[in-house]
């Protein structure tokens, strides 16, 4: 979500960016309260008032920031992008890892790629059947300052089934020769100028993730936007994508108030999505290690049951995500910027 504007400084509030920063418009209103500003198209903003700003800084990757927010709590910000709010984090981390490992008979093993507020690693270590949890990501700055900041975490980042890698995913995936139940993609949104946007190309897909999963294996990854003015940004061609590599594709969304839009996800396999809407919640009984605050059988089958404009789009999707032919979102990375 969003692309860099300005700072703009009042009432004592410390420069923290120059002009093209994408921790996007700062500023203070006649009430003395400071706000976040972040351009979501051309021609629409989002703001939230702020109690603080916690952290910037510019690593060799990314553009970060973690601001903590009167509404949302702490809020994770790379590359002038909502990535995650504490107060409505859940809905997202747990609409990207329970459906996937619920479907899965039995997982143990986990790849994530990205993923470094250690959220989703949180999620996949509530699974009982879980050995072990391989989080690649490729900022080491963005894993330090979450395990400093972001205390919900702590218990899975000190895992012993947690294995932390700095490294990029795709070198990561392909050196390895193990094989894994479940890949799980928390990757930022695909930006020009962003380091992941060739995490989501159909040769990766077919070249290095397929050959990585076992047999029973399940891919799942975060597709941006899915709302009814934005799902033709990259959720569909993500979506038909991966339908050129895997048998069986599902795509859910859901609302996820801090980004301001219904969120999407897609999961693909060479294995039929059988589990009985039933059996899910049994399983989440069984397998999961305290309560899950959003997901359920319900919920899933909600998610998985998409409107007509969006059902429609996937369904004529043509378009397939490539290094040459890639979609982007609104917004830039920082090697766009430093070119």
């Amino acid at each position: 979500m969003g692309e860099a504007v300005e700072i703009m400084i009042g009432n004592g509030f410390p420069e923290i960016h120059k002009d093209t920063s994408p921790i996007q418009t700062l500023h203070s209103n006649q009430q003395d309260c400071h706000w976040y500003e972040e351009t979501i198209d051309d021609d629409l903003k989002w703001s939230f008032a702020l109690n603080s700003v916690l952290h910037t800084g510019t690593s060799e990757y990314q553009e970060i920031a973690l601001l903590d927010t009167k509404h949302f709590g702490k809020v994770l910000v790379i590359d002038g992008k909502m990535q995650s709010a504490e107060r409505d984090e859940f809905i997202y981390h747990e609409c990207l890892i329970h459906p996937a490992l619920l479907f899965h008979p039995n997982p143990k093993t986990v790849f994530i790629m990205g993923g470094g507020e250690g959220s989703a690693a949180r999620e996949i270590l509530k699974h009982k059947t879980i050995e072990k949890v391989v989080m690649c990501d490729i900022d080491q700055e963005v894993v330090d300052f979450c395990r400093r900041f972001l205390t919900v975490n702590s218990e899975a980042f000190c895992s012993k089934k947690l294995e932390l890698v700095i490294k990029d995913a795709k070198a990561e995936l392909e050196k390895r020769e193990e094989k894994f139940d479940i890949i799980v993609g928390d990757l930022a949104d695909p930006v020009e100028g962003g380091p992941c946007y060739q995490l989501y190309t159909k040769s990766f897909y077919q070249n290095i993730l397929k050959p990585k999963l076992s047999p029973n294996g399940i891919f799942v990854t975060q597709a941006g936007p899915a709302g009814i003015f934005t799902h033709k940004e990259v959720f569909t061609s993500i979506y038909n994508t991966m339908k050129q590599v895997f048998k069986h594709v599902k795509a859910y969304t859901a609302h996820v108030p801090s980004f301001a839009d219904t969120w999407g996800w897609v999961m693909a396999s060479d294995q039929e999505f059988e589990v009985e809407m039933n059996e899910i919640d049994k399983r989440i009984e069984e397998r999961v290690k305290g309560e899950l605050m959003y997901l359920n059988a319900p919920s899933f089958l909600s998610a998985a049951t998409l409107n007509k404009t969006i059902s429609l789009a996937l369904e004529r999707e043509t378009e397939v995500y490539s290094e040459e032919n890639a979609r982007f979102i609104h917004g830039h990375g920082v090697a766009y910027r430093h070119t």
